[in-house]
């Protein structure tokens, strides 16, 4: 009786499986209501979006996180365009934050630590100009903040490649489709096993660990 029982298990763990990773979770998301008066936005590419948007959603006073286009010169970007190279953008998110816990050179400090600084023609697995990273400023202050979040960095000795990331004026940014909107949340299988197997995990451990 215990094999028959245990191939059943089996089987509905195999269905289970094949259900998470082709079915996309629904997703309710608490925002946190911080008056607007104490919020800013700022922008990061950092190649593939959804490991972007999932890694500051992480982070303590960030409010809200969007993925999309920005840093080109076209009047529009889609998914479509981007991959096909028939645009200028790169993949960034959007980051709404409290700045009563948080300032524009923390966020540039947080990011640094969970993209591969020295890359600047992609991200791990992910090659081209789209998936190259940024920190995107409005003001001379955050130009400033940037410039000092990447001094400090080299500072610390931790890459044998030169840091190459890029500082970047904010251009209009374009929301993302909606499927790709917390697609760690809505394809937790599938953006797990992407992740691990693009490289970014090992990479920010080994970095980062010690």
């Amino acid at each position: 009786m215990l094999r028959p029982l245990l191939y059943g298990v089996a089987l509905l763990a195999l269905a289970g499986a094949a259900y998470a990773w082709f079915v996309p979770r629904t997703v309710d998301k608490e925002i946190p209501n911080v008056s607007t008066e104490a919020t800013q936005t700022a922008q990061f590419a950092g190649g593939c979006f959804w490991c972007t948007e999932a890694d500051f959603e992480k982070l303590d006073g960030v409010i809200e996180v969007i993925s999309g286009y920005a840093g080109g010169t076209a009047e529009t970007a889609t998914y479509e365009q981007t991959s096909n190279k028939n645009t200028d953008h790169r993949e960034v998110v959007q980051v709404k934050y409290d700045t009563n816990k948080l300032t524009f050179k923390d966020l540039a400090d947080y990011h640094l630590r969970h993209v591969d600084p020295t890359d600047n023609e992609g991200q791990f697995v992910d090659r081209g100009y789209v998936y190259s990273p940024a920190i995107f400023y409005e003001t001379l202050a955050e130009e400033q903040a940037a410039q000092i979040a990447v001094e400090e960095l080299k500072a610390l000795n931790k890459f044998e490649d030169p840091i190459n990331i890029a500082i970047e004026e904010t251009k209009p940014f374009y929301p993302a489709e909606e499927y790709h909107q917390d697609y760690y949340l809505k394809n937790p299988v599938r953006y797990k096993y992407y992740r691990n197997g693009s490289g970014r995990t090992d990479f920010l451990e080994n970095t980062w660990s010690h």
